[in-house]
């Protein structure tokens, strides 16, 4: 069964007819031609696939499309204000905090939503605390150490 939806895209209006079984990470990817997030475990426990809905960070592989419709996402793609990075995809880079690259965009989109969380929260992120807010998102490569360093220059 199909159903009609509207979404808002990285600030793009965009109206797509899918099937109610589609997830909004397969949506991103097979529809709308967004690659960022990726397909890593496809069960919501690897974080590759991290996306912001309305602000919030989550699992697009566990995110039925048409129960999102008429939300605002951002995807990796929509971070940078055109030529210029995102301040966490700068520190990234800066801190060296990806090896293979394919949990980044889920790692940055969720810091993202992280860092909007503390601070509506008004919480101090020291390293154990950034540790524990982004344990859902796995790095198979083990670079850590650099994300923390990278997410916390962030927040100095």
């Amino acid at each position: 069964m199909d159903a009609e939806i509207a979404l808002q895209i990285n600030g793009e209006e965009h109206r797509l007819t899918v099937d109610t079984r589609t997830t909004l990470l397969d949506l991103l990817r097979e529809h709308v031609g967004l690659t960022g997030a990726k397909k890593g475990c496809d069960h919501g426990q690897c974080g590759a696939c991290t996306i912001l809905i309305d602000g919030r960070r989550a699992n697009a592989c566990l995110a039925l499309a048409v129960a999102h419709d008429g939300a605002a996402l951002t995807t990796v793609e929509g971070l940078a204000n055109h030529d210029e990075l995102h301040p966490l995809q700068a520190a990234f880079i800066e801190r060296d905090a990806f090896q293979c690259g394919y949990c980044t965009p889920g790692q940055l989109c969720s810091a993202v939503g992280m860092l909007a969380e503390a601070e509506a929260e008004g919480a101090a992120l020291d390293a154990p605390e950034i540790r524990e807010r982004m344990s859902g998102n796995l790095c198979r490569c083990g670079a850590y150490p650099n994300i923390v360093a990278a997410i916390a220059d962030t927040v100095e």
